[in-house]
């Protein structure tokens, strides 16, 4: 098979690469990305002499490129995306443009080439935000973004759709909860904390730390994602989880801990805008339908991941500057 992947050399999109050609190494995978300030090669660095191994520099958004960069291609598995929070309150152009604009060019292109069949990466931020008491997201929950980032990857949640409806284009789509593991861009939670750590300097937690995320190691979003490929029905939405909810203030301290640092190391800052308090995702229908399962408990994906992160300091110093 041969794949287009977007945005493949970010965090989760190179993770993916690396699943998808350790796990299916007779597979052709071809890289489209941009390489905006969190599209790094160092990330792919070891498949550079891989002959099932293709990389295009290249906007989404440039509809004569995507025509060209989808001949040939069974699949798209669509990562590319503006995400961070923090830079849509700040400009939120680039996530309209990149999310939602993008996203159209890709599914044009799907559709003027024979119906290419397209797996659409989400978040949970689509589905707004939770109190203490309520349910999990699921599939049928109504989407309720509040942030520019959440309403532009709304925007292409429903315009991927609107494809299988209108075009009949073979999709599916997958709605995660936060990512960690390692090649993160370290300005998110997990690899700032830790980065930080080792130059000396305090851990900024926004508020009082009390705000929710669900947690998934990257590999298990990226295990989840290949089932949805491989068993997902078309036209069907699926929720992938950690089961791991954790406070901002536990991530915080878990990481404090194994970085042997005490609680004098944090820094509470002003809260971010509109900052949601609670996301959580039931996986139920992936593992009813599709087996799926997180195989990382929270503990030893953070372990790992914190060691990582120690082991290459090359690699995010640069970033870092």
């Amino acid at each position: 098979m041969k794949l287009l992947v977007t945005g493949g050399a970010g965090f989760i999109g190179s993770n993916f690469i690396h699943y998808w050609l350790n796990k299916y190494p007779q597979d052709q995978i071809r890289n489209l990305d941009l390489l905006t300030y969190a599209g790094n090669p160092d990330n792919l660095k070891d498949l550079e002499n891989n002959p099932n191994y293709e990389f295009i520099h290249g906007d989404i958004c440039n509809q004569a490129l995507v025509e060209t960069a989808v001949q040939g291609v069974d699949l798209i598995v669509h990562f590319a995306a503006e995400s961070h929070v923090d830079r849509s309150i700040s400009d939120s152009s680039d996530f309209v443009k990149t999310n939602v604009e993008g996203t159209r060019v890709l599914l044009d292109a799907a559709k003027n080439n024979g119906g290419i069949r397209f797996h659409h990466v989400s978040t949970d931020e689509v589905f707004g935000a939770l109190e203490m008491g309520d349910k999990k997201f699921t599939e049928d929950t109504p989407y309720s973004p509040r942030s520019p980032y959440s309403a532009s990857k709304a925007a292409s949640d429903h315009l991927v759709r609107a494809y299988f409806h209108t075009h009949k284009l073979p999709i599916t789509i997958s709605n995660c909860s936060n990512n960690y593991g390692p090649y993160q861009y370290p300005e998110k939670l997990i690899p700032l904390f830790v980065t930080n750590l080792m130059e000396g300097k305090k851990v900024p937690v926004y508020g009082n730390g009390l705000n929710i995320r669900d947690w998934i190691h990257v590999d298990d979003h990226n295990y989840g994602v290949d089932l949805i490929i491989k068993q997902g029905k078309i036209g069907e939405t699926y929720c992938l989880g950690g089961n791991s909810e954790k406070t901002n203030l536990e991530i915080t301290k878990a990481v404090l801990n194994l970085m042997g640092q005490g609680e004098e190391m944090i820094e509470y800052v002003g809260d971010r805008l509109g900052h949601d308090l609670r996301y959580a995702i039931d996986f139920s229908k992936a593992e009813k339908e599709l087996g799926f399962k997180p195989q990382h408990s929270f503990e030893n994906g953070l372990k790992e991941t914190v060691e990582w992160y120690k082991n290459n300091q090359t690699w995010w110093k640069k970033l870092k500057k």
